[in-house]
């Protein structure tokens, strides 16, 4: 059903699994990229940003058996060279290094120490060249000793690759300490996003290494980082011929007694650009809203009929349920309704959990463009809680058909294709209540102006994170739809 939306496209913002990374190297060397250049390359990259944040300072590099080790020597190599006071300590034996690993090793022409705590004394910077990404078992031994000893001390930290104990695919955290900096190649990974991955990774920085360009394109990923390059150019603009009907007509399910709810879903909508926004509320709360909201509108209903007359008219393009409706059965009823009319749908908050005794219920019904933006204990309640969250995203989304928000500091976005986009930039002030209804309603107004679900979800979330950076610390979900105006001003401009 979702076949006729473009594939997003980012170059730039690609997140690669620890699998597609070993492809782009297989593809540069098939390429004409040796291995040895990828790596030589590699560990001048990270010498060269260690050199541009710290002062000269003595180091010890901590190399593991494979490639992240050999990325290590040369860094090693590098810092030594420009005069840094450099040790190197390695797990096993740098005889027991294979390929380009081995060649790198044997240009170090220092010591190599046994790993362990002890290692670390007098160094002012640690390299952890231990396993990189591609680990999937808990550290253990003297990898494991030597870092706790270094994650206990105020000796900042470099990671090649990832922290070694963060799952590259994942962001799981299996032993591993925090580091200032990573410094990965030629594309991140989910886990310098994902939590708890992303904060243990510090500082990001991606480094060229010489991967050619045409790699990405053969690669074909699938998982995205959030930024506007994903979907700026398809998002809605105000033209000089534009009237406020041609710029989309949002309905939100007004709950009661829960009211403030909705009116934030409503001004969230208005400000993302809707022409026209009304909020359908029970008779009894009509003086409630009517009170409270003047350029959104507010339109009563009595009996379900009533509901049902709203739904069937041709005047609105995109509709929100969920933000205080309440977990019964009329809320599970006006939820099918709204999707039997096959428009645009976003189900948020409550609409969600008013299926948690019947979830296939829920799957059955979609079949036009939806959107479900659960937190995390609503998403459990309705979808498999196992797993790591791009994983389960995926899968939700694969399951029900619709494109899946599993909100949090690290949102997962997921088509039921198979595409996903990770965000990043949701300052922590955004856990405030009704901050999750603001956002319902910014991907509502984005889709009732015809923006597509996948693109209108991603969107949205990221505009609802700038919009928070905006304010910084004291910010209140009300406060929210009055940023979005800067933001977008910015990505006009």
């Amino acid at each position: 059903m979702f076949s006729s939306e473009p594939v997003l496209i980012g170059r730039h913002t690609a997140l690669l699994t620890v699998r597609q990374m070993a492809d782009a190297d297989r593809l540069s060397v098939a390429a004409g990229v040796s291995s040895f250049e990828l790596m030589s390359s590699a560990g001048a990259a990270v010498a060269n940003e260690i050199q541009r944040h710290w002062t000269l300072r003595p180091v010890v590099v901590l190399c593991g058996p494979g490639n992240n080790g050999g990325d290590g020597f040369v860094t090693a190599h590098w810092l030594a060279k420009a005069g840094w006071p450099v040790r190197v300590a390695m797990l096993g034996s740098r005889f027991s290094l294979k390929g380009e690993a081995r060649q790198h090793s044997q240009r170090w022409k220092g010591d190599v120490e046994a790993l362990s705590p002890s290692v670390l004394e007098g160094a002012e910077l640690i390299v952890d060249a231990l396993f990189g990404a591609g680990l999937s078992r808990p550290l253990e031994g003297p990898a494991l000793e030597t870092l706790a000893a270094a994650g206990l001390g105020s000796v900042p930290i470099v990671a090649i690759d990832t922290p070694s104990g963060v799952i590259g695919d994942t962001g799981e955290a299996l032993g591993a300490v925090r580091a200032v900096l990573t410094v990965t190649f030629f594309r991140k990974k989910p886990g310098h996003l994902l939590l708890p991955g992303r904060d243990l990774c510090g500082e990001v920085v991606v480094a060229d290494i010489g991967t050619p360009k045409a790699v990405a394109d053969a690669i074909a990923p699938l998982a995205f980082e959030n930024h506007p390059e994903l979907w700026l150019a398809n998002l809605p603009r105000a033209r000089a011929d534009t009237d406020k009907h041609r710029r989309g007509h949002a309905l939100i399910f007004g709950g009661y007694p829960m009211t403030g709810a909705a009116r934030l879903a409503g001004r969230g909508a208005a400000r993302a650009g809707a022409g026209l926004t009304t909020i359908a509320v029970p008779e009894i709360a009509l003086p409630i809203y009517a009170a409270a909201l003047d350029s959104i509108m507010v339109r009563p209903w009595v009996t379900p009929e009533d509901f049902g007359h709203l739904l069937n008219g041709s005047r609105f393009s995109a509709w929100l349920i969920g933000p205080g409706a309440g977990v019964d059965k009329e809320t599970f009823g006006h939820v099918l309704a709204m999707l039997a009319t096959g428009r645009p749908t976003v189900i948020d908050a409550d609409a969600i959990t008013a299926f948690q005794d019947d979830p296939g219920a829920l799957d059955r019904a979609i079949h036009g463009p939806c959107i479900l933006t659960p937190h995390e204990g609503e998403f459990r309640r309705v979808f498999d809680p196992f797993g790591d969250k791009l994983t389960r995203t995926r899968a939700a989304a694969r399951r029900s058909g619709a494109v899946v928000v599993l909100k949090g500091s690290d949102t997962v976005i997921a088509a039921p294709d198979g595409r996903a986009i990770i965000n990043a930039n949701a300052p922590s002030t955004l856990a405030a209540a009704g901050s999750g209804d603001v956002l319902s309603g910014i991907i509502l107004g984005l889709l009732a102006q015809g923006m597509t679900a996948f693109a209108s979800a991603a969107a949205g979330v990221w505009l609802h994170g700038a919009a928070a950076a905006e304010f910084g610390p004291g910010l209140l979900a009300e406060d929210l739809p009055d940023l979005l105006p800067a933001v977008f001003r910015r990505l006009y401009s």
